[in-house]
């Protein structure tokens, strides 16, 4: 088997393979300590969803003592609701936090333990994916993210060397699943999105483990998985900055189980509610969402699929009428309101149908501007990156208008913009108007100044006790036992 010098993942492997909780700056460990918090609210919810508890009819508890089979209902349950929190670019914790919460068990891993593999398999996988961003898939899609980060969460907690890191992402990556839209869309495939290729990647260590090889130019090689999988490649990217450029700064906290792009929506409904009384409700005339192009076109896909109760998740999930409507009749959008009896509600369908989107060109730059989801990988990319923006944004005038400066040095300045302007008329010419430029939760400084206090409310809004709250959000001083009851207890009390 051919051999290169060098390659991209045995830098990568190299750095990751080494990386220890004392090498991890102090906010990267709380934003670390607020996506572990985070998920196991996001787990809660999909254990209490009707989805959830087919799956683990399907493939057993979450406490299950095989950890293999333990990180694929994980990743199952995570990938349920559209409630996960991302990075830039990576929805990594179906991997990066599932794995080491499956081996945490077997492996005796300390609080310290498993945050490190936390952060060094979820740096490994939003790379991976930022240099891919200029592609055909995105966001949970992306099944390369968790094959990367599955197998570098895998390999962390066991202590294998960095030469078995790359065997197993080559193998890993030889075969990435590619997801249909029809599927994702339009039934309940989208629940096994992450947990097939976590599964892959799981293998993929074993088999590395016992000798096979895997090709470790696997990434930039021609015939590899950036050249396939991005139309805009940025290699460098992989690579750039390591122990510097954290990815992890770049946190969103989820707040609505919603998509990304209907997040910002939501919370001007969230605003309006208080203003509408029942009354009102059937009085509303029109309701306007004035959004980026993103919005209106994850939207689009989903509404053939929606069918009152019998709507498939994902659809539910990127329906700007659906969450709007179900916001300003309930001021939120909740698990609950994603299964019967709220998807029979006539009221909500009534409101849904009322919702009219228009597109902003305004909010789409700020979309553009930002980190997140494409700002960065524009400036990675430079002018290689115009064409695609020109395809993207459906014409080359906002293209060749949007600056491609510099790309950051470091994520602490990080920001995600995905806005929403929400305008309600109502039959006795009443307007009420709510704006917002980017999500609650969104990556920025707010976010920054209050990730623990949303994940506090997260972990409540699922019933989590303030006791057991308290005990998560120590972690850092958890010894191997006290790790895994307070594991046992967040995924087992209601």
């Amino acid at each position: 088997m051919a051999r290169t010098e060098t390659s991209l993942t045995r830098e990568l492997a190299d750095w990751a393979s080494g990386l220890r909780f004392a090498d991890l700056p102090e906010r990267i460990v709380g934003a670390a300590t607020s996506q572990f918090m985070s998920h196991l609210a996001v787990l809660r919810a999909s254990l209490g969803h009707p989805l959830g508890r087919k799956l683990v009819d399907a493939f057993g508890p979450p406490t299950a003592a095989d950890p293999g089979r333990a990180a694929y209902i994980l990743a199952g349950l995570s990938s349920c609701l559209y409630f996960e929190d991302s990075l830039y670019v990576g929805h990594v914790t179906h991997s990066s936090i599932n794995v080491p919460l499956a081996y945490r068990q077997e492996r005796r891993l300390t609080g310290q333990q498993l945050l490190a593999a936390l952060v060094a398999s979820g740096e490994c996988a939003a790379r991976v994916t930022a240099a891919a961003a200029l592609g055909p898939l995105r966001g949970q899609g992306s099944s390369y993210t968790q094959l990367i980060g599955a197998a570098a969460a895998r390999l962390h907690v066991t202590g294998a060397p960095a030469r078995q890191w790359v065997d197993a992402w080559g193998l890993a990556l030889a075969a990435p699943p590619w997801p249909l839209r029809r599927a994702v869309l339009g039934s309940d495939a989208k629940v096994l999105s992450a947990a097939v290729p976590v599964r892959i990647a799981l293998d993929a260590c074993d088999a590395a483990a016992a000798g096979l090889g895997g090709a470790a130019d696997i990434l930039e090689h021609p015939g590899g998985l950036l050249a396939k999988f991005s139309q805009v490649p940025s290699p460098e990217v992989v690579t750039l900055g390591l122990g510097s450029r954290w990815h992890t700064d770049s946190l969103t906290v989820k707040v609505h189980p919603a998509g990304a792009y209907v997040d910002a929506a939501v919370d001007c409904a969230a605003r309006l509610h208080g203003q509408l009384s029942p009354a009102d409700l059937a009085e509303i005339e029109e309701i306007v969402v004035s959004a980026a192009r993103l919005t209106i076109h994850m939207d689009g896909e989903g509404a053939p699929y929606l069918d009152r109760e019998r709507s498939a998740i994902m659809a539910l999930n990127v329906s700007v009428g659906y969450n709007v409507a179900t916001t300003l009749v309930t001021g939120s959008v909740r698990p609950r309101d994603l299964a019967e009896p709220a998807l029979a509600d006539p009221v909500r369908w009534e409101l849904a149908a009322k919702v009219r989107l228009e597109y902003d060109e305004q909010l789409s730059r700020r979309l553009l501007a930002a980190t997140a989801p494409l700002g960065e990988a524009l400036r990675q990319a430079g002018d290689r990156a115009r064409d695609w923006l020109a395809a993207f944004a459906g014409g080359p005038a906002l293209a060749d208008s949007t600056p491609l400066d510099e790309p950051s040095k470091t994520f602490e300045q990080a920001d995600k913009a995905i806005g929403a302007r929400l305008r309600v008329t109502l039959r006795d010419g009443r307007v009420l108007t709510a704006a917002s430029d980017s999500a609650v939760g969104s990556a920025g400084p707010e976010t920054r100044r209050t990730h623990r206090t949303l994940v506090r409310d997260k972990l409540a809004a699922t019933g989590v006790p303030p006791e057991l709250t308290a005990a998560l959000e120590r972690v850092a001083e958890l010894d191997a036992t006290e790790l895994d009851d307070v594991v046992r207890a967040a995924l087992s009390c209601r």
